[in-house]
């Protein structure tokens, strides 16, 4: 059985906070240079330029992307023939406490929801999410989740009879009651099916695919190009100050459901849609 130290797992989870946070995802430049040629709002094309910018400035001085470093959210796929010598979970936030902590990132924790609130000082506890898979390889994806953009997000018990045009009126009607408050233009993560709580997993987990990639069902897919179509047209634009630009992407992930019920979840992304990824 393939064997892998808690200590390595700790030093890849600190590195890859700190990439996540200083750099963009490898194929939003180019995205964000397509929406650029096709802005028609000056206003909004200059506001994209300067994401650009600020994404160069971020990797040239060497802080974050953003001030809000956000919650520290971890995705394990475990391979079920790979044996951890030492404990997983303090192992990936011993990571997070480190990675936070030697590159001076802001700690957005708190202890308790209502009482009290006191920040815990190292970003802890982290939100991880583990999958037991075939194989003997260890998959970790880490995602800093900004509070902008996750106050933005819901959960909605639709009813089966809502259907797809219920589901494009949600959304549409999400993105613009957020306006400008997730960061425009943000990525876009929907989940529908499973139960309450699988849908907002499945809604994160959306948020983890490609750019480029699309639903492998080509109703899913078809979908993802229409929703983008129909958030484009809200005229809420880069930060909320109109323009086409409102979102990037659109991404669903879908899964089977009670017969009597259509759960619907959207995870808004801000603009730098910060993960990444490694396998060990």
């Amino acid at each position: 059985m393939r064997k892998i130290k808690a200590e390595e797992i700790t030093k890849e989870v600190a590195e890859l906070f700190r990439a996540a946070n200083y750099e963009l995802d490898e194929e939003l430049p180019g995205l964000i240079k397509e929406f650029i040629d096709k802005e028609s709002n000056p206003l909004a094309k200059d506001i994209l330029e300067k994401l650009l910018v600020n994404a160069e400035l971020a990797l040239e001085k060497r802080k974050p992307l953003c001030q809000d470093t956000g919650v520290a959210v971890v995705f394990v796929e475990l391979g079920q023939e790979l044996q951890i010598e030492g404990n997983l979970k303090e192992a990936i936030e011993s990571g997070v406490e480190l990675s936070y902590k030697d590159n001076y990132f802001r700690k957005s924790m708190v202890s308790d929801p209502c009482f009290g609130r006191e920040n815990t000082h190292n970003n802890l506890p982290a939100i991880i999410h583990y999958n037991i898979v075939l194989g003997d390889k260890l998959k970790i994806t880490v995602a800093p989740k900004g509070g902008g953009s996750e106050n933005m997000s819901l959960i909605a018990m639709m009813k089966p009879s809502d259907g797809i045009d219920g589901i494009k009126k949600l959304v549409l009607d999400t993105i613009i009651e957020a306006g400008g408050n997730p960061c425009p233009p943000v990525i876009i993560g929907i989940g529908v099916g499973g139960n309450f709580e699988t849908s907002a997993l499945l809604a994160k987990k959306a948020l983890m695919r490609p750019l480029s990639s699309h639903n492998p069902d080509s109703n899913w897919a078809n979908l993802e190009t229409e929703l983008l179509e129909i958030v484009n047209s809200s005229n809420v634009g880069p930060q909320g100050l109109g323009g086409d630009t409102t979102a990037f992407k659109v991404l669903i992930e879908t899964m089977p459901c009670h017969i009597a019920s259509l759960p619907v979840a959207i995870n808004i992304q801000c603009h730098a849609h910060r993960h990444k990824s490694i396998t060990l």
